[in-house]
């Protein structure tokens, strides 16, 4: 390993990360809903010419924004909701328009789906899905038959394979050994697996030996194995919550999805929060909550 190596690891800004993006890619993004999402690195693609993506997510404004600058063309979700706002208005008038594809999948099987990505098989089988509206809006999911002697059939859930995945982290050491410290994992490590590439981002780059000095081990989430790159991204998940680094930001998440239902807001509310650098982004929030007051 050279001396610039041991120094940097595999550290990367959000545009060298999304430089190795490329139009007609399968991503997947984690995070769940508005939670933890990569939202810097979203940011950054908005800032790319990449589109004609096919997108894996538990979707929330990640999947808003993409859909509203029209860089979907297939989406496989098991929801797509802002969490106190049930239904992410982006997604919905994309959906209406019929803007791109969509495969939605019961959340178990979009699980066993990541899962058996990570485990390189065609398919896992599952019973989530059985009587339920999924495999008629879905025709093209298939059932299997146990070959033992309770002969139960079962959904075929295919595996979600992608090219890259995004994921955002409390905290990360150079390498991309990714370190979550809220309640709950969402899966972050499955999408780094079930990828050919994975980058992390995160609220602090620490040494190594700082990831476990004051955490159990299974906060541990992503192993440096299965990351490409990762970056150091201070607020990274705005709005989405990062806790306990912060919560959702509720007034903006409310003013984001306001200015979604209508064009006139929208465009207003584009040009001033995702036109230029995350730098710049940064400060007009700061800048927004301060006129609120």
């Amino acid at each position: 390993m050279t001396d610039t190596a041991n120094r940097t690891g595999k550290q990367m800004t959000p545009d060298e990360i999304v430089g190795r993006l490329e139009s007609g890619m399968t991503l997947g993004i984690g995070g769940w809903g508005s939670r933890r999402k990569p939202m810097a690195l979203v940011r950054a693609l908005l800032r790319s010419g990449v589109t004609d993506l096919t997108v894996v997510s538990y979707g929330g404004p990640d999947i808003g924004l993409l859909a509203a600058a029209g860089r979907i063309r297939k989406l496989v979700t098991a929801f797509t909701t802002l969490d106190t706002i049930p239904l992410e208005p982006h997604f919905r008038a994309a959906r209406e328009r019929g803007d791109f594809e969509l495969v939605e999948l019961d959340e178990a099987m979009f699980m066993q789906g990541l899962t058996a990505g990570v485990q390189r098989l065609p398919f896992l089988p599952i019973r989530a899905g059985l009587g339920s509206d999924v495999l008629r809006v879905n025709p093209q999911l298939r059932t299997v038959t146990s070959p033992y002697e309770d002969g139960e059939e079962l959904v075929a859930v295919p595996a979600l394979r992608m090219d890259a995945a995004l994921v955002h982290m409390n905290r990360a050491d150079r390498f991309g050994n990714g370190q979550y410290l809220g309640p709950d994992p969402y899966f972050d490590d499955l999408f780094c697996e079930a990828a050919d590439t994975a980058y992390v981002s995160c609220e602090r780059i620490v040494d190594s030996a700082e990831l476990t000095a004051h955490a159990v081990p299974q906060t541990m989430l992503v192993s440096r194995h299965a990351v490409t790159g990762v970056t150091e991204t201070p607020g990274g998940a705005h709005f989405t919550s990062c806790v306990p680094d912060y919560g959702r930001d509720e007034p903006f998440q409310k003013a984001y999805a306001t200015a979604a239902a209508d064009p006139d807001a929208w465009e207003a509310f584009r040009s001033r929060f995702l036109t230029g650098t995350e730098r710049d982004y940064q400060l007009a929030v700061q800048t927004w909550h301060k006129e609120q007051r």
